[in-house]
């Protein structure tokens, strides 16, 4: 089980598994070299509804049991009732995985508004009791240095975050963010709302142009003007991106570094050579 300290400055991976099963060798071809850094700790994400919960479960396990670095398996609220949950939760501990990542979760396309509504677990604090009650897991959560897109202002947002957290949360781990001193900010402002959990800042190399059409824009995350400039200037180039691209997440985290934070984990968007050149960079 994972124990996770405050200042250390650890290093720790995403990954989601594949929509097509016969793809799922290629991410454990993945795993089987960032394991080689040995992360803290390597998550693996979990579809809205449940949709890809056999193949979180899998892959974690493929993680902890044969890449020996602890596994962090992604739960979300939205599609969750009680028999799945116990089930599922079940499956992890059979499998060997203790740590768990608790979500809201997005609205599945194929939910009804009135499903979505009616909901068994609203939120990520719903469920945390829950998981909680169900068998000994290290619990981390969610949160956003730029304000969750729903909340409607900071200190709202900050609120429900402590409400989350007094629920049962180890610690949390941040939405993507461009801009350190948005992090820094957002660091104060729960130091001062009482939030102690060791908290993992949430870095995503943009190596692409595309990046800015789909995760970043998804994530409401804000667009620096670096960060605009750098992909305007490289972005026809995808040798050039890609390094400019690794070049601006090694920069974030080794000023990250330099101000004593908990830890680093990285969205890896599967690219395993990019994982490896930030970690030798940084670490």
């Amino acid at each position: 089980m994972l124990k996770i300290e405050k200042n250390k400055m650890g290093f720790s991976c995403e990954v989601f598994p594949p929509k097509r099963n016969d793809d799922i060798y290629e991410i454990y071809r993945t795993l089987d070299e960032i394991k080689l850094i040995k992360p803290d700790f390597i998550s693996v994400t979990y579809g809205a509804g449940g949709s890809n919960s056999k193949k979180t479960a899998t892959i974690a396990a493929y993680i902890q049991n044969i890449c020996e670095v602890e596994a962090i398996a992604h739960i979300t609220a939205v599609g969750m009732d009680d028999n799945l949950l116990t089930s599922l939760l079940f499956e992890l501990k059979k499998k060997g995985i203790d740590n768990v990542l608790a979500l809201r979760g997005d609205k599945p396309k194929l939910m009804s508004d009135e499903e979505f509504e009616n909901r068994k677990y609203k939120y990520a604090k719903n469920l945390i009791p829950e998981i909680r009650s169900r068998g000994d897991f290290f619990i981390a959560a969610a949160c956003y240095p730029e304000v969750h897109p729903e909340s409607s202002n900071r200190e709202e947002d900050i609120r429900y975050l402590k409400d989350k957290v007094d629920t049962g949360v180890d610690c949390l781990v941040t939405q993507m963010f461009f801009d350190n001193k948005v992090f820094y900010k957002f660091m104060d402002d729960i130091k001062k709302a009482g939030i102690d959990v060791p908290v993992l800042a949430g870095i995503m190399p943009v190596t692409t142009a595309k990046q800015l059409g789909t995760s970043v824009t998804l994530s409401g995350s804000s667009v620096p003007n670096e960060l605009s400039q750098m992909i305007a200037k490289y972005g026809n180039n995808a040798e050039d991106m890609k390094k400019a691209g690794i070049e601006y997440a090694v920069a974030q985290i080794d000023d990250l570094k330099k101000n004593g934070m908990d830890g680093v984990h990285l969205y890896t968007m599967n690219k395993a050579d990019v994982t490896m050149a930030i970690y030798e960079a940084v670490m």
